[in-house]
């Protein structure tokens, strides 16, 4: 059986503001095996690039800090880590792509200089041999001519090209564990599925870990093996891909994939479904339920308390009304086909 690469338990992010404290991440937990990917998914602000930053001990204290929980790497915990540690561990055993390349890569230096600081960080290697490595690694993610490219700045490159760039920088080293925070968000649909089919390829190659986080469900579906869905700071549904496409149990899932587009004469004609309301403020969450006032299936109970994240049947499901849930679902299947 795969071995857990990495193990979050009970995470709590937080973040001292004039207005109160605000818990980007409450008590979240999920389990990445070795080799494995997994997909974030849920809305902006759900707590999704926060678990990453914290996964990476990058959260920006003052005013953000981790409350609570721990985050077992290898057997580690990341969180015990003395800083000098953790600056070694970052980069060679785990790396991250950020969101917009643009502003992660320095626009006064060229591409390949950023590389090859990146790798002589944590390699004991000379600065042609270094060089050598980044124009290989450019090579590797499709970059043509790479020889030239390495010296680039990266206002000359297009934005599907600076993310392979960061990909690049992100795989020099061979890391364990990739952590793709949105990597296809500025790119068009072409350009998208290019960077996915790239990081699965790389993944294959290396035998890597992913964890994608994305607020598109459709980036997923084929991509990832086990997707945790986040809402307002917590995971209220983590399954299988194929089950949760199949049975979404949670409304908020249900939600997020009705609102999908889909293809045909009828979808043409019919309204795109959407999800009513807005994301509670995290820093005055109503009793009970956080998906209460949107959801279509609420009852007193939801009200009243929070549901805890619990196994139904091969996944977890944080819902008072997971039966309900369930049939409404299938009920669904069954109209589609």
């Amino acid at each position: 059986m795969p071995q857990n690469l990495l193990e979050v338990r009970d995470l709590v992010t937080e973040f001292r503001t004039d207005d109160g404290v605000l818990r980007a991440v409450d008590g979240i937990s999920f389990e990445v095996q070795d080799g494995g990917i997994v997909g974030l998914v849920g809305e902006s602000g759900c707590g999704k690039s926060v678990t990453a930053l914290s996964i990476m001990r990058l959260v920006q204290s003052p005013p953000g800090f981790i409350e609570s929980g721990s985050i077992l790497f290898e057997g580690r915990d990341l969180l015990a880590l003395p800083e000098k540690q953790m600056r070694a561990l970052r980069g060679e055993r785990i790396s991250m792509i950020f969101q917009e390349p643009m502003t992660s890569l320095n626009p006064v230096y060229t591409v390949g200089y950023q590389i090859v600081e990146a790798i002589r960080q944590h390699r004991r290697m000379t600065r042609r041999a270094a060089r050598d490595r980044a124009v290989e690694m450019l090579g590797h993610v499709g970059i043509a001519a790479p020889e030239e490219r390495v010296d680039a700045y990266p206002h000359h490159l297009s934005g599907g090209m600076r993310q392979r760039v960061m990909i690049a920088m992100a795989l020099s080293c061979e890391p364990r564990l990739l952590i793709a925070d949105e990597p296809t968000t500025a790119l068009d649909v072409t350009i998208q599925a290019q960077i996915l089919e790239l990081l699965k390829k790389l993944q294959a190659q290396t035998g890597m870990s992913i964890v994608l986080i994305t607020h598109d469900l459709g980036v997923v579906a084929e991509f990832v093996e086990e997707i945790v869905v986040m809402y307002a700071g917590r995971i209220v549904e983590s399954a299988p891909v194929g089950d949760l496409f199949a049975r979404p149990l949670h409304p908020y899932t249900r939600g997020l994939l009705a609102s999908v587009p889909s293809f045909g004469d009828n979808a043409r004609r019919a309204r795109l479904p959407t999800i009513p309301g807005v994301v509670p403020d995290l820093r005055a969450l109503p009793a009970g339920c956080r998906f209460q006032d949107r959801c279509p299936s609420v009852m007193e109970a939801c009200r009243r308390e929070e549901p805890l994240l619990e196994d139904a049947g091969g996944r977890q499901v944080a819902c008072f009304a997971v039966e309900d849930a369930g049939a409404a679902a299938e009920q669904d299947g069954e109209e589609a086909s």
